[in-house]
């Protein structure tokens, strides 16, 4: 091939994906990404749990989305990320032991929910330690909302399951049809109905939850309309979960306990919670006040904060911090390898 031809192709070759990272973020992300699949490995049994849960129960199904959506929030803060340098922040070896130590405690005590927040929290403060305060700052939605890979909830059924309750036999009162609620029994002269817990409304409660989070600061500036915004997220499912469970109870007054048992197992999915999410978000639009896109502080507003560059001033360097990070991850390891057995593997 003629000189002039391989210098035409080689500049139309597209860049492979590590040359496109900017020179001074490519050691950084390298040694995070190590740092990840450590803390991953030694807390391999917990993301196994949590990856089980995500995907076998309806209750955390909504999880398997959050990555998803993680990767977003990132995606759109990588002009402002670039404008920066990473510098690795001390504090951030801190939030890592302390996720390591929830991890433990977790493991130690078998309380689930204790060790699989330590094994997200731990990924956190790697990402705060290595790539720095002012990256976290930046990045502090997707940081926060990556708590919501743990599955959590479940202690909430039986709260809801009497608030259920409650509503269904008021308005089932009002409804003009005699019923007696015990608990969570309702008798009526069709028949009894349970609210059980697939039918307490803690799954479609706990995704909206997560839903209002992420519009809370994507598309609100004022935390007032946060906090409204929010609120109706708890409340409007409560109700509304309330209100299909006495719409399954009054069907059944005239077409029968099967058509209604029925009908509520096809109406009581995502087509549920889509009407759900549908309301809430139509009641909204009007007062959004930004694009996803603004979200967050960028690099210019943290930059102008003079306690940022106080707070963050160290000689410590990426790579020794990385280490640091491989040191307690060994170590948590092999203490959880002698006082709990069953921590590893």
């Amino acid at each position: 091939m003629p000189p002039e031809v391989a210098s035409d192709a080689a500049s139309f070759r597209q860049p492979s994906f590590v040359e496109s990272i900017p020179q001074n973020w490519r050691g950084p992300l390298g040694l995070l990404s190590l740092s990840a699949i450590l803390l991953g490995f030694v807390t391999l049994r917990e993301w196994g749990e949590m990856f089980h849960q995500w995907w076998n129960i309806d209750t955390y199904s909504h999880i398997l989305l959050v990555p998803l959506i993680l990767v977003w929030l990132v995606w759109l803060k990588v002009d402002e990320l670039i404008e920066i340098s990473p510098k690795p922040w001390l504090p951030g070896l801190g939030l890592v032991a302390a996720g390591l130590g929830l991890w433990f405690i977790g493991r130690l005590t078998d309380i689930n929910l204790f060790a699989h927040a330590g094994a997200v929290g731990a990924l956190q403060g790697a990402v705060v330690a290595i790539l720095g305060l002012r990256s976290a700052l930046i990045l502090a939605l997707p940081l926060a909302f990556a708590a919501f890979l743990v599955p959590f909830g479940d202690e909430l059924i039986p709260a809801l399951q009497m608030v259920t309750a409650e509503i269904a036999i008021a308005l089932t009162h009002l409804s003009g049809i005699s019923a007696v609620v015990d608990g969570i029994y309702i008798e009526t002269p069709v028949g009894l109905f349970i609210v059980a817990e697939a039918c307490s409304g803690v799954k479609f409660l706990i995704a909206m939850v997560t839903l209002a989070v992420l519009v809370c600061f994507t598309r609100f500036d004022t935390w007032q309309k946060r906090a409204g915004f929010m609120a109706a997220s708890i409340v409007f499912p409560i109700i509304a979960n309330g209100i299909r469970a006495w719409g399954t109870i009054y069907i059944a007054q005239s077409q029968g306990v099967e058509f209604a048992a029925g009908f509520d197992h096809i109406f009581y999915g995502w087509i549920f919670f889509a009407i759900v999410v549908a309301v809430l978000i139509a009641g909204a639009w009007r007062f959004f006040e930004r694009e996803p896109d603004d979200y967050g502080w960028t690099a210019s507003e943290v930059a102008a904060w003079p306690w940022v560059a106080k707070v963050e001033a160290s000689d410590v360097t990426i790579s020794a911090t990385a280490g640091a990070i491989a040191a307690m991850a060994f170590g948590a390891a092999m203490l959880a390898a002698i006082v709990a057995p069953t921590a590893i593997g």
